[in-house]
């Protein structure tokens, strides 16, 4: 039998190189497929987020195993801290989103501004002093980050920060157009959930004195039971009435009456702890909830309020001044019977702290009543 002659050697070693090449191409094509039937997954898991953690929890918890990443974070532009309160409000629990930050101005991101030019990822080796604010718990070994910026209608909103323990993942050579792809998807979906719990939360405030209305109160006074009795603390509630309000609308005017309402909103809400709930259940009557306060200190609490309100005279915006006080009942939820229902159980907490208001008010008014 005859060897191969040279030009016989060179195409077979050229068909065996192709053969490799074409293999290792079907095997990118298959793992890129992949990628994307998994990021396709992803971009309906977000958009169908119905609530702001919701959604930066899927996010956290998704997109490093998708895309291969040793860590994600999330940086949001939020100048009045308007976006970190409301969310709050409304029961997010910050704790349990480390990797989620609030940044006052945009240029803190760190990105490049030519005007009319929107900013594109930036690309590159981690470098600690550069990137903590980014990376405010950076994994061991970390060695290249890609900060992706998230913009709407050129308004740049936050940076969604990816991290590799790879030295070669990312590097300003690298490509950014599924990045950017990315960012977009992920900046409308917060844009849309951001702008939506803004609005429910408008729907569980009252507009004059921008509290909490009853709605609210409602709803959390059940939630909040409902966590007291797993963690076994004491919820205070307070029921609080302008005194002889009716005579301060005869004197100063419906006008200055919201005045009045507003500025005793003011008083008691500086009072408070952020943790606790204040709300306007209608005409001049408010309801506190106080969490982990027995009736001792909810008490201290309800003083400290009445002396606030009373001590100084109200300035209207007539320039007329007023002085008025609060009669306030206080009732502490100190003994959970499971057997009952949540419901009836906040109920009848709100009815005794009402009851407690009556005889504040039958004692004189201007005084705390307490009633357990």
């Amino acid at each position: 039998m005859h060897e191969p002659d040279t030009l016989t050697r060179e195409l077979m070693l050229e068909n065996e190189t192709l053969r490799s090449r074409m293999t290792y191409l079907l095997e990118q094509a298959e793992r890129n497929h992949s990628i994307m039937t998994r990021h396709q997954a992803f971009d309906l898991q977000i958009v169908g987020a119905g609530s702001f953690q919701e959604l930066v929890t899927t996010i956290f918890r998704t997109l490093p195993v998708i895309s291969e990443l040793d860590t994600v974070t999330l940086s949001l532009v939020d100048p009045d801290a308007d976006i970190y309160t409301v969310m709050h409000k409304l029961g997010v629990d910050y704790e349990q989103l480390p990797d989620l930050s609030f940044c006052e101005h945009a240029s803190e991101l760190g990105f490049d501004h030519v005007e009319g030019c929107p900013p594109r990822p930036l690309l590159g080796p981690y470098a600690p002093s550069q990137h903590c604010a980014m990376f405010p718990h950076p994994p061991a070994g970390l060695q290249t980050v890609a900060l992706v910026p998230l913009l709407r209608n050129a308004r740049l909103i936050g940076s969604l920060n990816l991290g590799s323990a790879d030295a070669g993942r990312f590097t300003p050579a690298l490509g950014t157009d599924f990045l950017e792809h990315m960012g977009s998807i992920i900046a409308i979906c917060l844009e849309n959930v951001i702008s939506n719990e803004m609005l429910k939360f408008i729907g569980l405030t009252d507009a004059l004195t921008g509290v909490y209305n009853r709605r609210y109160i409602d709803r959390r006074l059940v939630e909040e039971i409902a966590r007291a009795r797993r963690q076994s603390y004491r919820i205070s509630c307070m029921y609080i009435d302008i005194d002889h309000f009716k005579k301060v609308n005869d004197s100063v005017g419906h006008g200055g009456g919201d005045d009045v309402l507003r500025e005793v909103a003011a008083r008691i809400k500086a009072e408070l702890r952020i943790s606790d709930a204040l709300g306007r259940f209608g005409g001049e009557e408010f309801v506190v909830l106080l969490i982990d306060a027995n009736l001792d200190s909810a008490s201290v609490v309800a003083q400290r309020i009445r002396a606030s309100v009373a001590a100084t005279p109200m300035q209207l915006s007539s320039g007329e001044h007023v002085t008025v006080t609060v009669s306030i009942g206080v009732a502490t939820l100190d003994d959970f019977e499971r057997d009952h229902a949540i419901e009836g159980v906040a109920q009848e907490l709100v009815a005794q702290a009402d009851t407690a208001l009556y005889r504040a008010k039958a004692d004189g008014r201007n005084r705390v009543v307490t009633i357990s």
